[in-house]
């Protein structure tokens, strides 16, 4: 057959081969039809390839039916398996159904076994057809209620059902005969008269008179001040504080959640107190904070250059070119411009820092001179018949100084001499161009050494150029050679 074919190639599958063995084909065994299962009573067994599982059968009573392994009722007046007859109505029921005799009969009667119609006793098949304070009278067809006759005592009236006594509450009814501040206090069958809460009664006058709580128990009932009241007494704080949940105990106003100082608020018993950050006083009115200017209260200087005035401190500015502020914050340092590369020197000019600033300087070669370094030309030889070639000097060199106005006259600011020198040697110093105004002076120091001397003071910052002539006595020739220096004078402050 289909099937033991396909469990014969479900057992070819599970067969392993293992070196030159041989695997053998068996059958699958139905332990449900031999009886060879272990499922219990109550369960089915189901064979499976090799083997069988046991399923949990579901049996259900009569009037339900099995839907999906859950016992559901039948309804037989909807799938029509009642045996209602013709005269009867088809009522279902949880597991079963009810045949009801169709309605023949008028109201206050019903239809007995054989259909004829009896009258309906509403007083034994209803649940309390009428009140309690009446009685319930069958009539055919219908019923009556009859109302009951009770008689109560004094300070008790009947009940609206009249079955019973109650209570009259001559305090709601305002029956009583209490006076003026007193309270009705209702009794069962009476009332009472007592004097309200903060009250005495007052036997001669026969009046309740106000208990003045305050000197009754001095000290006793409120923590600070007490006032009577009518019938009472109120609590009350001072200044700076407030009454408690008690009624009775002041705690401490926390003056500073209303933010009463323009900046810290440090709460005290009973007040506060105004205080201001650093950089700021407290005015006389104890609760504002002004700024203090400590660029223009300060003893000494705050800044190198200039203080700017802050809300609550201060800042120290540099000037807007050629500084920066230094990491202490209070003093400028300069800006090397040659060094940063901000400068806007051309390619054949050298770049040459000075404190605030830089200048471009040109070092070019006159005519008859070639350029041995940066900053020093030397002279080519001359024809033998130019007179002002060969008495020009040998040799060109460029320097640079730069010193400030606050600098002490007489200054030393250069010096000039033969290297190497030799005994014997003799110079003389001269200057020859830059020094119109007579700002610089020379001076020879020995027989091989000169020195320029700035010799009188420079007021604002100035710019020179000078030449200065070193001629050269050796052996009895003279060389001349020239220095030509660019003097930068910059203001000693920013």
């Amino acid at each position: 057959s289909n099937e033991l074919k396909d469990n014969e190639i479900l057992q070819r599958t599970r067969c392993n081969y293992r070196s030159n063995h041989l695997c053998l084909l068996s059958a699958d065994v139905d332990e449900c039809a031999t009886n060879t299962h272990s499922c219990r009573p109550r369960e089915r067994c189901v064979n499976t390839v090799g083997s069988f599982v046991c399923e949990l059968q579901v049996t259900c009573p009569a009037g339900y039916q099995l839907r999906n392994s859950v016992c559901e009722d039948v309804d037989e007046c909807l799938v029509r398996t009642h045996n209602c007859g013709l005269g009867f109505v088809c009522e279902n029921t949880v597991g079963s159904f009810m045949c009801k005799p169709k309605q023949k009969c008028i109201s206050g009667f019903t239809q007995d076994s054989h259909g004829n119609c009896i009258d309906i006793n509403e007083c034994s098949s209803l649940d309390e057809p009428c009140g309690s304070g009446f009685n319930c009278i069958n009539t055919v067809g219908s019923y009556s209620c009859q109302q009951k006759i009770i008689m109560c005592s004094n300070g008790y009236h009947a009940s609206p059902s009249g079955a019973k006594c109650i209570d009259i509450d001559e305090c709601q009814m305002g029956t009583h005969r209490c006076g003026v501040g007193q309270i009705c206090h209702n009794l069962p069958g009476s009332y009472r008269c007592d004097c309200q809460t903060g009250y005495q009664y007052d036997a001669l006058r026969k009046v309740c008179t106000d208990v003045n709580e305050c000197w009754r128990y001095p000290g006793r009932l409120c923590a600070q001040t007490c006032e009577n009241t009518p019938g009472s007494y109120h609590c009350s704080c001072t200044s700076g504080f407030s009454l408690a949940f008690d009624g009775k105990n002041c705690e401490d106003v926390n003056e500073c959640d209303k933010k009463p100082c323009s900046q810290e608020c440090a709460n005290i018993y009973g007040s506060y107190q105004c205080y201001c950050r650093q950089g700021y006083f407290l005015k006389e009115d104890g609760h504002t904070c002004e700024d203090i200017d400590e660029c223009s209260q300060s003893i000494g200087n705050l800044c190198a250059f200039k203080c700017v005035n802050v809300a609550g401190s201060y800042q120290c500015a540099c000037p807007p070119h050629g500084y920066i502020m230094s990491a202490n914050g209070h003093t400028c340092r300069d800006i090397d411009e040659c060094m940063t590369g901000t400068h806007n020197c051309s390619f054949g000019q050298n770049c040459f820092n000075l404190q605030g600033s830089f200048r471009c300087l040109s070092f070019n070669c006159p005519a008859n001179y070639k350029k041995v370094s940066d900053t020093r030309c030397e002279r080519i030889s001359c024809p033998a018949n130019s007179l002002d070639c060969q008495n020009s000097p040998t040799r060109i060199t460029y320097y640079q100084l730069s010193f400030q106005t606050n600098i002490i006259i007489p200054a030393q600011v250069f010096r000039i001499g033969p290297s190497p020198a030799y005994s014997g040697d003799h110079v003389v110093i001269s200057i020859t161009k830059g020094n119109e105004e007579g700002y610089f002076s020379t001076r020879k120091l020995n027989s091989f050494t000169g020195a320029v001397y700035l010799q009188r003071r420079v007021r604002e910052p100035k710019d020179f150029q000078i030449d200065v002539e070193m001629k050269l006595l050796r052996q009895g020739t003279s060389t001349s050679f020239l220095a030509r220096i660019y003097v930068f004078i910059t203001s000693s402050t920013m």
